[in-house]
């Protein structure tokens, strides 16, 4: 393969404002590789980067490019990097720690300090043509999953993660709060660990997706009352009235994983529940060593990540897509196609 000289972006601007730029490709340092973008996710993250122009104390203070749920197909290699690797479909595991500091050294690299993670500024992400990243965080896909499926690799390797925090096993009953991407991503990981799972959320037609991919029982909190005696819980919706809901719910020694975030960061938990049921809460922040085995469990036909695609667009619609989430409840995984409105080379 001829490596092109140039990429198209979509930048961000400024809040709700984006242009696609033209930019000369850097050449892949030594472990690195060239990714010809096939398809990107639009994350709950890129659309709070957009609207807001921050998430938490993190500032969108200059242009950056969005976007981290990405699948391409390697064109270029470094020098260290086997030739044999060009040609390979991937999916891209957005975030390359230092590799050095104590985080890295026990194992738990997505708390490295100093982690380079697409589309968090000031790192640029992946709605463009082509991207640089560590050969080591591009992982080859089957043939069995399309580019939208290795995209969202990515979201199922945060579910995998939560889940397995959780200790979620044979016979467990267990509430995932929340039928957003992850939730319902994270449904279906606790199923296929022989888990009873059930679903809550406030929106209908979510909860009716939920029902679609295996939840033994949907609850829309808006009007119904949420069961207890869970096992546990994996909560994806960041609502702080969810929050203490969901762990109001556990059964006595229960387990709870945080994975949502809440607007302004803060919750108050029912700490006499906490206290007198023994119960252990712990959050979650992205994921480590998770991406071989969410492509293999995705490989299997246990996790259906096509359900979640519900529209696809080029980079010039970027806009659109990260106003969709917003807009309709319904919407679950824009997806961004960035090569799909290219008539000439970049």
């Amino acid at each position: 393969m001829t490596a092109p000289t140039h990429l198209r972006a979509a930048v961000m601007t400024g809040v709700d404002a984006t242009t696609v730029e033209r930019r000369t490709i850097p050449m892949p340092g030594p472990l690195e590789v060239l990714v010809e973008v096939r398809s990107v996710g639009v994350c709950g993250s890129d659309v709070h980067w957009y609207r807001d122009g921050r998430i938490g104390s993190t500032w969108v203070t200059d242009p950056l490019v969005l976007g981290h749920e990405a699948s391409g197909v390697i064109i270029a290699v470094g020098s260290d990097v086997p030739q044999a690797r060009v040609g390979a479909r991937v999916a891209i595991e957005p975030g390359v720690p230092c590799g050095r500091c104590e985080q890295c050294r026990r194992g738990r690299y997505n708390l490295c300090p100093d982690v380079r993670f697409f589309a968090t500024p000031p790192v640029d992400g992946a709605f463009a043509t082509h991207v640089i990243i560590a050969s080591d965080f591009a992982h080859d896909v089957p043939e069995n999953l399309d580019d939208d499926e290795a995209a969202l690799i990515e979201p199922l390797a945060v579910a995998l993660w939560a889940v397995r925090k959780s200790a979620v096993g044979l016979g467990d009953r267990v509430l995932i709060s929340g039928a957003g991407p992850v939730g319902l991503l994270a449904l279906q990981v606790a199923r296929a660990a022989g888990a009873t799972v059930v679903v809550s959320d406030v929106s209908s037609e979510r909860l009716a997706v939920a029902r679609e991919l295996g939840a033994g029982l949907t609850v829309n909190v808006s009007s119904e009352d949420l069961p207890g005696d869970f096992t546990a819980l994996v909560e994806c919706s960041g609502s702080p009235a969810a929050v203490a809901a969901g762990v109001t719910a556990l059964a006595p020694a229960g387990r709870a994983v945080l994975v949502g975030m809440a607007p302004d960061g803060t919750v108050t938990l029912p700490l006499d529940v906490i206290q007198s049921r023994e119960l252990v809460l712990t959050g979650t922040f992205r994921y480590a060593n998770q991406y071989v085995d969410a492509i293999a469990l995705a490989a299997s036909g246990r996790v259906d990540l096509r359900r979640l695609v519900t529209s696809t667009h080029a980079l010039t619609d970027v806009h659109l897509a990260l106003q969709l989430p917003g807009r309709d409840r319904s919407t679950l995984k824009p997806m961004i196609h960035p090569k799909q409105d290219e008539t000439t080379p970049a």
